[in-house]
């Protein structure tokens, strides 16, 4: 474990009550406390080096919902925040004005049809007559034309019903895949337009954060790549969509998508993706040494055989319970792992 290769710990059976004869090393810390806990050796490690580049976790799909008919909303089914299933109907618009276009289309349909058979009855017997000399070639070249006039007729009206059967479709709305309701538009009474959005439904199961980068900082990335990413100071774990150049400038694109099945991140989240540039030294220790006050963030510092407060600014969080020291420690300083708070915490 990344552990083993970054602290050396030996636990304190008792609280220790020797004074403490020297001033403290950092100008403001905190008065000397008594040893409670692990002592673990701060130690110069080699870790990943990566570069941050900052971006915004979005959901790997996002669909705003329009209609292509103008149409009175008849019916909202889902609510804000509501999870719903591909194919589930969202919004229903008033189709009064399609069910009359409907009879009228279903009409025009029965009446080319019986044209339709009574032609191609004529052009039967007109056939038979021609054959036995009993009809002229004009009568049933006529013949041949009605039934052709009548045949395309049906075809017209059969391609008004299916055109009306895709117009009625858009008169429910659906959902185009499982997510959740991000904004409902409309409420029943609305006038819905053509294009005017309805629902936004998003998947916010997988994010995706896009970044950009120098060239020379995604050279060895490619789809499939691991990379760690930060959502809202988080760490997790990234799989590279997909590297690509940058609208503007002689910039990289690089697609990260996070898994987020809890769906514990929100869409909008900040992220920072952590590019790997090799190895490099750092300074890390268990986040249980870490103690905040506000806005500050301190450790303990074993000085003397007691402990005294030090503010340090912090870096990465690691796997394994660890967390990356910045600056406030040296290698070599001994901090303290409490098993509880100390006094005035």
């Amino acid at each position: 474990m990344l552990r083993a290769f970054l602290i050396s710990a030996t636990l304190s059976g008792a609280a220790l009550l020797a004074g403490c004869g020297g001033e403290s090393p950092a100008a403001d810390a905190a008065p000397a406390q008594p040893l409670a806990g692990a002592q673990v050796v701060v130690r110069d490690t080699m870790l990943p080096a990566t570069i941050e580049a900052a971006g915004t976790a979005e959901p790997f799909q996002q669909a705003t919902l329009s209609t292509r008919v103008m149409a009175t909303v008849e019916a909202v089914t889902v609510r804000e925040g509501d999870r719903v299933a591909a194919g589930q109907v969202l919004v229903r618009l008033d189709t009064r004005d399609l069910d009359a276009r409907q009879a009228q289309v279903e009409a025009g349909l029965a009446e080319a049809q019986a044209v339709e058979r009574e032609a191609e009855a004529m052009a039967v017997r007109i056939r038979a007559l021609f054959a036995d000399s009993a009809a002229t070639k004009v009568q049933l070249e006529q013949a041949e034309t009605g039934l052709a006039r009548a045949q395309a007729a049906v075809r017209t009206a059969r391609a008004g019903a299916a055109e009306l059967a895709a117009v009625r479709s858009y008169a429910e709305v659906q959902a185009p895949f499982a997510g959740i309701v991000a904004r409902r538009h409309v409420d029943p009474g609305a006038l819905a337009a053509p294009g005017a959005p309805l629902m936004t439904v998003e998947d916010a199961s997988r994010l995706r954060v896009e970044v950009t980068a120098a060239p020379e900082h995604v050279r060895g990335l490619g789809r499939g790549s691991v990379v760690g990413v930060l959502v809202e100071g988080h760490p997790v774990r990234g799989e590279v969509e997909g590297v690509v150049r940058a609208q503007a400038g002689n910039m990289a694109q690089v697609n990260v998508v996070v898994a987020n099945p809890d769906r514990g991140f929100l869409s909008g989240s900040s992220a920072v993706v952590l590019l790997p540039r090799g190895m490099g030294a750092a300074l890390v220790i268990p986040a249980a040494a870490v103690l905040r006050q506000g806005d500050l963030v301190g450790v303990e510092v074993v000085v003397a055989d007691r402990a005294e407060r030090r503010w340090v600014r912090l870096g990465r969080s690691l796997p394994d319970g660890l967390v990356e020291v910045l600056s406030g420690l040296s290698a070599g300083d001994v901090v303290l792992v409490r098993v509880s708070a100390p006094d005035g915490e």
